[in-house]
């Protein structure tokens, strides 16, 4: 007989609630694709506040976009409930990330799909241009690289303009302008990153999301956890990264709004039982946004967020 493990039992009963959401919600849809109104917005759902910000922009007054996940949660975690399955039910489009971020929530879309229209944003990136953790899993935190951002962006709003062709040119353009200001903060960001001493340009956080954005602009990112947050974090980790601080001398390290910040803490008090002082630099947003109506409530302000935050407290010696 085979015995389970405490996590294993936990994602075995997620997965048959789920599925069991999945049936009872989607059994009452009826077959075919929805009907648009062309008399009202196009209903736009995502996973992520990092797809539905920019897509609010590109969409503009064409469409209302909604996200299920607001600040401070956790998409590798998270599950779909019945009012979510609900609210999916009822959208003309939905968007979400893919490359396994929403992985409690993928039979959930495979079933929604067979009625409306589901993108994977991230499924249109070339697998060449992804990172991978030791294990060959594939990092998913592509919107942390500006360039693989505007290829996921550019699919969604070529689905937008599948559903409403007579705006195809308003979304283009709206897609051309939007761009441009990910170029321009694609260059700022690598003026500032450029600032700081090559031997500090180490980046600890919680968990490994920041692969991407080290690679775009040339910094070296120790995560304590894996790409995904449930995997566990050892005493092992939480030494390794005390050495890397030490060799390097780097002046702080960061705390992640999604994550629980106790790994964070603890490299903190560890790197001073070995006589380095260690700040923490700040708070970043990694799998979720700020809140709505706050500049890092948006794609471009949290992004510009993270990269002050990161300069500010790695700049010593800069000047």
């Amino acid at each position: 007989m085979k015995v389970f493990t405490r996590g294993q039992r936990f994602r075995l009963a997620a997965w048959i609630l789920g599925l069991s959401l999945i049936l009872s919600a989607c059994g009452a849809g009826g077959e075919g694709s929805a009907e648009l109104d062309p008399n009202k917005k196009l209903n736009v759902m995502t996973t992520i506040a990092q797809i539905a910000d920019p897509i609010s922009v590109i969409g503009g007054d064409r469409v209302e976009v909604r996200s299920l996940m607001g600040p401070g949660v956790d998409p590798h975690l998270y599950n779909a409930t019945q009012g979510d399955i609900q609210t999916l039910e009822q959208a003309d489009i939905i968007f979400y990330n893919g490359l396994g971020l929403e992985i409690n929530m993928v039979r959930v879309f495979d079933e929604i799909g067979k009625n409306r229209p589901v993108l994977a944003i991230g499924d249109v990136i070339d697998a060449g241009d992804l990172l991978q953790d030791e294990e060959g899993a594939t990092d998913p935190h592509i919107w942390f690289d500006l360039d693989l951002w505007q290829q996921a962006l550019a699919a969604a709003t070529e689905e937008l303009k599948k559903a409403l062709p007579d705006d195809a040119d308003y979304f283009e353009a709206n897609k051309v302008r939007y761009f441009e200001e990910l170029n321009s903060l694609k260059e700022e960001a690598a003026e500032k990153m450029g600032q700081i001493p090559r031997d500090r340009r180490v980046l600890v956080t919680a968990h490994d999301a920041f692969g991407y954005f080290g690679r775009m602009l040339d910094i070296e990112v120790v995560g304590l956890q894996g790409l995904s947050t449930e995997d566990e974090i050892g005493l092992s980790d939480i030494e390794d990264t005390i050495a890397i601080l030490t060799e390097y001398q780097v002046p702080a390290v960061f705390v992640e709004s999604s994550i629980n910040p106790n790994s964070i803490h603890a490299v903190i008090e560890g790197a001073k039982a070995e006589g380095l002082e260690v700040q923490l630099g700040g708070e970043l947003f990694s799998d979720a946004m700020g809140e709505a109506g706050t500049e890092e409530g948006t794609y471009l302000g949290m992004f510009r967020h993270n990269v002050n935050t990161i300069f500010e407290a790695l700049r010593e010696g800069a000047e």
